[in-house]
């Protein structure tokens, strides 16, 4: 079969299109892809470098305040209560809100940080309330609100009730005896 010069000029033309058609899709568009993931991870990477260097930096201002938070931190679970109670009546007397228990509960864990969760009940007005959470959360000691509950009093008085479950962490010390891990302390303090 012989063509024509005008139908020789289509066919390689169509098979032109169809070879770059067949290059775009399994050549081109692979490599394009290729070159978007790698710079996206080169991105990624490239935070993670800052934030490296960053840290690099700050390193010993974090190892001298990491130092000062253990040295002034809760070093046992009798030190950790204590001082959390302590602090709790000081913060409620200072609110305005008058607390009527305290409830301190160990958590048996095997890990270097001991967590011990105070169950904390009172009535106050709404300022009182609000003054008490802001001095729990802006807090030297490593304590935080776990969850809470608020209610309300009585409308004449304006009061409303608040319960809520503090968090503290310590440093704990291994017990030895499996006994000694499996109790739990737990006092009502009434104020």
């Amino acid at each position: 079969m012989v063509l024509s010069k005008r139908e020789r000029i289509i066919l390689i033309v169509t098979l032109a299109c169809v070879g770059l058609l067949v290059v775009s899709k399994f050549v081109v568009d692979p490599i394009q892809a290729r070159l978007e993931e790698m710079e996206a991870e080169r991105s990624r990477l490239h935070e993670e470098l800052e934030e490296a260097r960053f840290l690099l930096a700050n390193q010993g201002a974090m190892q001298r305040k990491w130092k000062a938070l253990v040295s002034d931190g809760l070093r046992n679970d009798a030190e950790a209560e204590s001082k959390v109670l302590t602090a709790l009546r000081e913060w409620s007397n200072a609110a305005g809100l008058a607390v009527s228990s305290i409830k301190p509960d160990r958590i048996a864990s095997d890990k270097g940080l001991q967590e011990m969760i105070f169950t904390v009940a009172g009535k106050g007005t709404l300022e009182s309330v609000s003054r008490f959470l802001w001095q729990i959360e802006t807090a030297a000691l490593p304590v935080k609100v776990r969850d809470i509950q608020l209610g309300t009093g009585s409308e004449s008085e304006g009061t409303m009730s608040l319960q809520l479950h503090l968090s503290a962490l310590y440093l704990g010390t291994q017990e030895k005896s499996s006994d000694a891990q499996r109790t739990e302390v737990s006092y009502e303090y009434d104020i």
